[in-house]
């Protein structure tokens, strides 16, 4: 009886620590944002080019990179990324921003990254929201 709850002890700790240590699979789209580095190829403001010098998307402009711990640069902008709302959306968080940018993924493959959101415009009252759209492609 001893030799038998030696056993089941030793076979229980054994699938516990086998069970702890699987970790989720990473999923396609985490793959796809995180084997890059990308590159803005273009950045519109209600359809109008806005990354030059003085264009509300100028700090966007360059290298983009998301590492996989959650960490990474758009740009000039550093920070943080995570998904939201099933990998539908990210939200990049930086002391840069006023305010953390949530856009929603409309592509996002090995080759190509299109991102939407919108930024309110306060130089009109009422401020009125700025369609924004972003694609970037693998450097």
């Amino acid at each position: 009886m001893k030799k038998a709850i030696i056993f089941f002890v030793l076979i229980s700790a054994a699938y516990i620590f086998v069970s702890c240590n699987k970790e989720e699979p990473l999923s396609e789209k985490f793959i796809s944002l995180t084997s890059n580095v990308w590159v803005a190829d273009s950045l519109l403001a209600d359809g109008e080019d806005v990354s030059g010098t003085g264009g509300l998307l100028e700090d966007f402009t360059g290298d983009t990179k998301f590492n996989d711990d959650g960490t990474g640069y758009v740009g000039s902008i550093t920070g943080t990324w995570q998904f939201t709302n099933s990998e539908s959306q990210i939200v990049i968080t930086s002391d840069s921003l006023a305010l953390p940018v949530t856009a929603n993924i409309v592509e996002l493959t090995a080759t190509s990254l299109k991102l939407t959101t919108s930024f309110p415009d306060l130089t009109v009252n009422p401020p009125v929201n700025i369609p924004i759209r972003m694609t970037f492609v693998p450097k």
